[in-house]
């Protein structure tokens, strides 16, 4: 498999590797990307929650992204968990220096178990600040509902939270669905010109850590090669539905999903 691009991944660590970092470099590799790294936070965690976050100082996420950058130019950005208000203003001058310009966020908020991994000061500095600067934002429902202060539960209330947020300075939104109860999975793209709805068949699992994660670098990845946003969403759900389906069943909680599932070995090793 030849490199197609290079992207950096700012986001927290994640010691079980279904989700964060860990997760972020198995998907960028396995759809051809090299992946870049400024870790935020070490958390101790497993498929049954979070245990602790140990927050990485500002000063050297900032070292990181800057070390890296000047060496190895990335083709794009994704941008994960930021916990606190020293961290997104290092990260958003880091921004601003290097002139990067396609950047996708996922507002990590929340763990799957539960446990907040944010702020309440760190989410009005994202909106005022961070929102701005990215091209696109990716909230499941509850993130989504603590960014606009809007009870999603529709449709249609999935749009107009997403036009809320584009007021808020962002140019796209994708809310993912997830979290709503229904047979099919509603994720929503939505910009000032056109609002698209993906729909896929939800699957009966507990096994989806780190789907957030995962479809927000996949869009980063397809993003850095060329691709429209909208085409990198359509492809980074696709991707991520396919690991859900073919999760490898581990952990005694929520399992971890199966980045490798995009592989096919042509050599053997022997």
């Amino acid at each position: 498999m030849k490199i197609k691009s290079k992207i950096l991944i700012i986001a927290g660590s994640d010691s079980s590797g279904g989700a964060g970092i860990q997760a972020d470099i198995k998907t960028a590799s396995c759809l051809g990307i090299y992946a870049m790294t400024a870790i935020t936070a070490v958390t101790v965690q497993n498929t049954r929650g979070v245990k602790s976050v140990v927050p990485i100082p500002a000063e050297e996420i900032y070292n990181q992204i800057a070390h890296t950058v000047n060496d190895i130019y990335p083709d794009a950005i994704k941008i994960g968990m930021l916990h606190s208000t020293q961290v997104i203003n290092k990260v958003y001058n880091s921004l601003n220096r290097f002139k990067i310009k396609k950047i996708i966020l996922d507002p990590v908020m929340i763990a799957k178990g539960g446990s907040k991994l944010i702020t309440n000061q760190a989410i009005l500095l994202m909106k005022k600040k961070l929102l701005k600067r990215v091209s696109l934002i990716t909230p499941n429902i509850p993130e989504a509902e603590i960014l606009t202060g809007i009870k999603i539960n529709s449709k249609e209330s999935m749009i107009f939270a997403a036009k809320e947020l584009i007021k808020l300075g962002v140019p796209n939104v994708l809310i993912k669905g997830g979290h709503l109860r229904s047979k099919v999975v509603h994720d929503i793209f939505v910009n000032k010109k056109e609002v698209k709805i993906f729909s896929n068949k939800r699957f009966k699992t507990k096994n989806t850590h780190g789907t957030g994660c995962t479809l927000s670098t996949a869009i980063t990845s397809f993003f850095s090669c060329g691709k429209s946003l909208k085409k990198s969403c359509e492809l980074g759900i696709k991707y991520v539905s396919s690991a859900i389906i073919t999760n490898p069943q581990f952990g005694k909680g929520h399992g971890p999903i199966n980045h490798l599932n995009s592989i096919k070995l042509k050599q053997i090793f022997r």
